[in-house]
């Protein structure tokens, strides 16, 4: 009976440490491209997703799964994780649900975003990376976070993709001419964990390179993905973390993102650690390595994006009764979000028009 009830009280612990989630599509009206003829083959569709070992394969349908901040620690801020995997898989238990059920303690809203792969090639992941912003901050009442405060977190290919939202947000590859293409993909910090970083050699990361851009890729697509090449005074405030033992992508992949932040102006901040191979995630035993989440939410915090967001001297939300003029015969759907307005550059309040609609 005693051990019963332990057996309950660990069940009941263990899923209280888990953040609360729930999952969408990012391309509801249909999801743009078509994949690649070699990964079709004689086959007219894809097939199946597969998902094995926390791990994703043969995404055709990306999705964001949102993970709740912990009960009363709310903070207002986003990051949308992006797990590693070469562009070849998903990683999606150690490099993102790991993460974010870690976010959550601070406070954090977390996305983890299942992104196109080989099978689609560039620019698919960056279409998924881009509208997933634009999606977060769109609906930033809705998920009650500030858009002025949305960042991109990725690890490995993962950080690849996060540094190109990053430096390529307003890519028109990476916009489909859907109306949410108005909204700002522009992410408001990075922070990139073991990042692929360029695509040339002797530093790039050939399994990557080949899965995103193809056997033969133009010198053009190299030095457009090769990410140290597209920073300037817009690219976010970063945060970057490698070690000196990762054979797979070497270290210099963040120290040449970490020197074009220099040279441009952008607020950055680097950890080198000795010890940590390639895909530690959140390992302990790595010696001071392990210790890079506590680093990590140093420099969230000394960015003040762990503060709780200060309220309007006015009401946060405003209600706008949305007037009908009988002679233009205009219909504003109910409770739509107007644009998000800021105040005083700290939260933004977003105006709703309610139901009732009054005809003069």
């Amino acid at each position: 009976m005693k051990l019963t009830t332990f057996a309950f009280v660990m069940t009941a612990f263990a899923a209280s440490s888990q953040a609360e989630s729930n999952e969408f599509p990012i391309w509801p009206e249909g999801v743009p491209g078509v994949p690649r003829a070699e990964a079709l083959g004689a086959k007219t569709v894809l097939g199946d997703e597969v998902q094995k070992d926390g791990s994703f394969t043969n995404v055709s349908v990306p999705t964001l799964t949102v993970y709740a901040p912990a009960v009363d620690k709310p903070n207002g801020t986003a990051v949308i994780i992006c797990p590693g995997g070469g562009y070849e898989h998903l990683t999606n238990e150690r490099e993102g649900v790991q993460y974010a059920n870690w976010l959550s303690t601070l406070g954090v809203t977390s996305f983890v975003l299942k992104y196109r792969l080989v099978e689609f090639g560039h620019p698919a992941p960056l279409q998924d990376v881009l509208r997933a912003v634009r999606i977060v901050r769109s609906r930033a009442a809705e998920f009650r976070i500030n858009p002025d405060r949305i960042g991109v977190m990725g690890s490995s290919a993962g950080g690849h993709l996060a540094a190109s939202a990053g430096t390529l947000f307003d890519l028109p590859a990476g916009k489909t001419g859907a109306p949410l293409d108005a909204t700002s993909a522009r992410p408001d910090f990075l922070i990139l964990l073991y990042p692929v970083i360029t695509m040339a050699d002797p530093a790039a990361h050939a399994g990557s390179r080949r899965a995103l851009l193809g056997a033969s890729p133009s010198p053009e697509l190299l030095n457009l993905m090769s990410l140290e090449k597209q920073v300037t005074a817009a690219t976010p405030p970063t945060l970057l973390i490698h070690t000196q033992e990762d054979k797979s992508v070497p270290v210099e992949n963040s120290i040449l993102f970490f020197q074009a932040l220099t040279r441009a102006g952008v607020p950055a901040e680097m950890y080198l650690f000795e010890h940590g191979t390639h895909g530690m995630g959140m390992k302990a035993g790595l010696g001071t390595a392990s210790d890079w989440p506590r680093r990590a939410e140093e420099w969230l915090h000394g960015r003040g994006l762990l503060d709780a967001a200060k309220p309007c001297r006015s009401l946060s939300v405003a209600l706008v009764l949305s007037v009908r003029s009988a002679a233009a015969g205009r219909r504003d759907h109910p409770c739509r979000p107007v644009a998000p307005q800021s105040c005083n550059g700290n939260v933004r309040s977003v105006l709703y028009r309610p139901a009732l609609a009054l005809s003069i």
